[in-house]
């Protein structure tokens, strides 16, 4: 697994003085005491998830608004480092997460929150009798892949090694979403998406799982940026998305909370 490195000193300062807004006891900040919009730049895979916890933290704090764009970890790292305004980053692996830190873009070291997996999505009914990894190396069906340098491609890479099967895509998309959308319209035959979206597609879709799956593990860092206009906001936000009550959000969508 990629390990995030620890914030150099020159940010310890800053670290300080976050933990003592969003930690200064042992309860979680009053609702009257933030307000505003909270901006949250979280990974495609996300989606559903993070929809469900932004209606719950409103909930709990009625003068905040959760905001989201949902992107490619990728892309959202990119903006972030171009000086996009958001208050929290929400990657979908470490690598992407780190490209942030190195920049000085985050307030506080990231920690895992949730953990996924691949899984091979095929339209209900699986019309192209897709069976495991091999049919990817095959001609005839049709194939659709994340990017590489994004998250889900570059865990699909790993497996597709792992298993000794060189894929013969016919697309490939900007994110994890962009391919369940190929798979959900039956414009392909298989996909590799993360298993959370195969549950979050219904059954619009089946899932395979395949045993190199385990070798591709995506671990989900979470933090708060360091031009936050909202930091308050941004450290009760992460704080709230490792919490118990989020983590039965993201067990019931098939994330691994351990």
């Amino acid at each position: 697994m990629n390990k995030i490195r620890a914030l150099p000193a020159t940010a310890l300062a800053s670290v300080v003085a976050l933990s003592l807004v969003a930690c200064g006891t042992d309860k979680p900040a009053d609702a009257g005491q933030i307000s505003g919009t909270v901006t949250v730049l979280a990974a495609a895979s996300l989606t559903e998830t993070f929809t469900q916890l932004g209606k719950q933290f409103e909930a709990a704090h009625p003068g905040v608004k959760v905001a989201y764009s949902f992107g490619a970890s990728s892309a959202l790292a990119e903006q972030i480092k171009q000086g996009a305004p958001a208050d929290v980053f929400a990657s979908a692996a470490p690598k992407n997460m780190q490209q942030v830190v190195d920049a000085g873009d985050v307030t506080a070291t990231p920690s895992v929150f949730v953990r996924n997996r691949l899984e091979i999505a095929v339209p209900a009914g699986n019309p192209g009798h897709i069976t495991g990894l091999a049919d990817f190396g095959k001609s005839e069906p049709k194939i659709a892949l994340c990017a590489e340098q994004v998250p889900c491609g570059a865990a699909a890479k790993t497996v597709f090694e792992k298993a000794g099967v060189t894929p013969k895509p016919d697309t490939r998309e900007a994110d994890v979403k962009a391919v369940l959308t190929k798979v959900t319209l039956g414009e392909v035959d298989a996909a590799l998406v993360y298993r959370t979206d195969v549950n979050a597609a219904g059954k619009k879709v089946e899932g395979i799982e395949f045993p190199e799956a385990d070798k591709a593990v995506n671990e989900y860092p979470i933090a708060p940026l360091a031009k936050a206009r909202n930091a308050t906001a941004a450290a009760l936000f992460v704080d709230f998305v490792r919490s118990e009550q989020a983590k039965q959000v993201f067990a019931k969508a098939g994330f691994d909370t351990k």
